[in-house]
């Protein structure tokens, strides 16, 4: 071990047995996982006193970031932009910026980051904020009225066969390619994920997938472990491998008690969310219906028709029918903000899917009261995965079937091309992107609130994330869920084609109705089989052919 590394170390309060329990540790683990962890196992980046200062603003366990922090950060990390930019070059120049402010995140950061960029470019922003579940339509209405009312947005890769494929972004310039350091991304986040005829376009600032988060100390709680065993169920008392598993253990909690309070299990997320709730379905599904012999799950690839009436997608709609009457109460109500920060964070239930928001925000947020008993993994498998070609469900020799759900691909900045007229306000949109997009500011937002999670190959320095004050274990487990999740064999791609979120949108209305118990799980995945075969007619069958064969590289 380096010296300065095990000094760094040491100033974080691990000691000399610690460093060597931790090296032994991450050995066995490494041997165990083979190259899922591989990331996590690379040598130290060199010391970098700007990562470590900013890593301190305000510290972990010190309490929520504020906007001050959030300047203060974005000041420190102003040096890549000065080198490209001159002090007051974008005086006079006004850009607009639409984007999310989800749980007071997102557009709120980028307001803190972007304040001393333009202290020192002179450029103006003014903000486009926008509910997570009014984005869609919002996004829609500018595209289809031909009103594109912004210079930047916040958006995420399903929605560049809407945008890029459109002609309405602008091409990223080789400079900012240096200044972000785009080889740093993580392979599955690297093209044609923000590319579009080959031309790119997004500033990649998030990676997405779902992971299986859970409370360890309910999984570990001996009386439970008792009732467990008494009621006759299966196996041991631990945490769920399997949605079989999931739905088991959620059964078996109802009514339960754990240190005096009622105790859930799985958390589902209902309620519409603008499209972003379907995703949540999906987490439940991809294990019944990602077989590991085929590439698509949501559409037959050759024909575009949905799979989201197959016996595969049924059985996960009807797991979240069947599971609600033991859920919180109105649970029916609740969309995933509600399940990640009003309830999970909270204490309420033990286990939810979410992207990696839920690993930072256990630790650095006020409304956590779970920072030491959380645990992660990738997302549960199933018994058997159903194969739509053989119209079969099979049971797989290599065991359950298991399939990520790398939903959404993440949130990038993409600039948009009204600006190409005018180089000035060009540079100094892309300079914004940029510096949001930046190395050092990222390694920020992957350990503190801010509605993005490790998307970098630099993010997965476990040493790193320990001084700036994660606890090793911890840290160890939710990195390793992440990187499992995004190189797994067999994860759930998001297909980046024209109109996804409107498939999804469509699914979620649908969906509502189903889970309230107006329809049957059989009938409701039909109705949204059929809304969206119009919805693929309507755009263009063979084109979304050509596009989804693309996305899922076929």
């Amino acid at each position: 071990m380096r010296v300065d590394l095990y000094e760094k170390l040491m100033r974080a309060g691990a000691s000399r047995r610690d460093l060597l329990k931790g090296a032994a540790s991450m050995a066995a683990i490494a041997a165990a996982s083979g190259a899922g962890l591989g990331a996590l196992t690379r040598p130290a980046v060199a010391d970098d006193d700007l990562r470590k200062k900013i890593l301190q603003i305000p510290g972990v366990g010190k309490g929520q970031p504020t906007d001050a922090d959030f300047q203060k950060v974005g000041e420190l990390c102003l040096e890549a932009t000065k080198a490209n930019v001159k002090e007051g070059e974008f005086a006079g120049v006004e850009l607009t910026f639409m984007g999310l402010n989800n749980q007071n995140l997102h557009n709120v950061l980028f307001r803190g980051f972007l304040k001393p960029w333009e202290a020192y470019t002179g450029a103006k922003i003014s903000w486009i904020d926008l509910a997570q579940a009014d984005y869609n339509a919002r996004l829609q209405q500018s595209i289809a009225t031909g009103t594109v009312d912004f210079d930047i947005i916040e958006m995420g890769a399903p929605f560049e066969g809407d945008v890029c494929g459109k002609g309405l972004t602008s091409e990223m310039p080789d400079w900012v390619k240096k200044q972000i350091d785009f080889d740093d991304l993580v392979n599955y986040l690297k093209p044609p994920v923000g590319t579009w005829d080959g031309k790119q376009y997004r500033v990649t600032i998030d990676g997405d997938t779902h992971n299986f988060n859970y409370r360890t100390d309910v999984f570990a709680d001996a009386d439970l472990a008792k009732q467990w065993k008494d009621s006759g169920a299966t196996g041991e008392w631990g945490v769920p491998k399997t949605w079989q598993e999931v739905q088991a253990v959620t059964k078996f909690l109802k009514g339960k008690k754990f240190k005096g309070q009622d105790v859930y299990g799985y958390l589902d997320a209902p309620k519409p969310w603008g499209g972003f709730g379907f995703y949540f379905l999906g987490s439940r599904a991809t294990a019944y219906a990602k077989h590991p012999d085929d590439k698509a799950w949501l559409f037959d690839a050759d024909t575009m028709k949905p799979r989201i009436n197959n016996p595969a997608w049924v059985r996960a709609i009807q797991d979240v029918i069947d599971a609600l009457p033991s859920e919180p109460a109105d649970q029916i109500n609740a969309d995933p903000n509600t399940t990640a920060f009003q309830q999970f964070l909270a204490g309420t239930g033990s286990m939810i899917p979410w992207w990696g928001d839920v690993g930072s925000n256990v630790k650095t947020n006020d409304s956590s009261v779970i920072g030491d008993v959380t645990g992660f993994s990738i997302l549960p498998g199933s018994d058997d995965v159903y194969n739509s070609k053989t119209g079969k469900w099979e049971k797989l020799a290599s065991g359950p079937n298991y399939a990520p759900n790398c939903a959404y691909l993440g949130w990038g900045v993409y600039v948009m091309a009204r600006v190409d007229k005018d180089e000035k306000k060009k540079k100094a949109a892309w300079s914004a992107a940029a510096h949001l997009g930046g190395k050092d500011l990222s390694i920020w937002t992957a350990m503190y609130p801010s509605g993005f999670q490790p998307y970098r190959n630099s993010h997965f320095n476990i040493p790193e994330w320990v001084a700036a004050g994660y606890d090793e274990a911890f840290i160890t487990s939710y990195l390793k869920s992440e990187g499992d999740s995004y190189n797994h064999p067999n994860a759930a791609i998001e297909p980046r084609i024209p109109g996804i979120f409107q498939y999804y949108s469509a699914a979620e209305d649908i969906l509502a109705n189903t889970f309230a118990g107006k329809m049957k799980a059989q009938e409701g995945a039909d109705a949204i089989a059929a809304a969206w075969e119009k919805l693929t007619d309507q755009i263009g069958r063979e084109k979304q052919v050509k596009l989804y064969k693309a996305s899922l590289g076929m």
